[in-house]
């Protein structure tokens, strides 16, 4: 059996700034925007009365999927820590980390934590950055590019 990534889902309150942040920060394409048959998501997130409308980009090899929900009522909105359970975050590389961290914070993405160095690891050298977009809630870890 062959195992290939798909992509990474990520639920927001607004597709349209959503999609907006991943274009203009970060280099996204949207490549299809549709809702999806109420039937279809309820049967699989297996959540009733579920109604969303879903956005695939792309950049290079990287596809995300943005779903905004538009029911059940009774949706919610949670903020776990990096370090908690079912926590994720989306790692982009970028090739000037200073002016990605100030462009980002206009945007605005909140920094988590403080710029580091990484000390191990494939990205030894390189800084990082965790930032958390307050609308959606989503972490987003910027690396610096390594040097080509």
């Amino acid at each position: 059996m062959t195992v290939t990534f798909n992509h990474t889902g990520i639920t927001v309150r607004d597709l349209d700034r959503a999609e907006a942040m991943f274009r203009e920060l970060f280099g996204f394409e949207t490549f299809s925007r549709a809702p999806r048959d109420p039937a279809i998501i309820s049967a699989v997130i297996g959540v009733d009365g579920a109604e969303v409308e879903v956005i695939y980009m792309q950049n290079g090899h990287a596809r995300l999927e943005l779903l905004a929900y538009s029911s059940p009522a009774d949706r919610d909105d949670y903020r776990p820590r990096p370090c908690d359970l079912g926590s994720l975050h989306v790692a982009l590389n970028v090739s000037d980390f200073d002016a990605a961290i100030a462009r980002a914070q206009a945007w605005p993405l909140e920094m988590v934590g403080a710029p580091v160095q990484i000390d191990a690891g494939p990205n030894k050298g390189l800084r990082i950055v965790y930032m958390r977009s307050p609308e959606e809630g989503l972490i987003m870890e910027l690396i610096e590019a390594a040097a080509p």
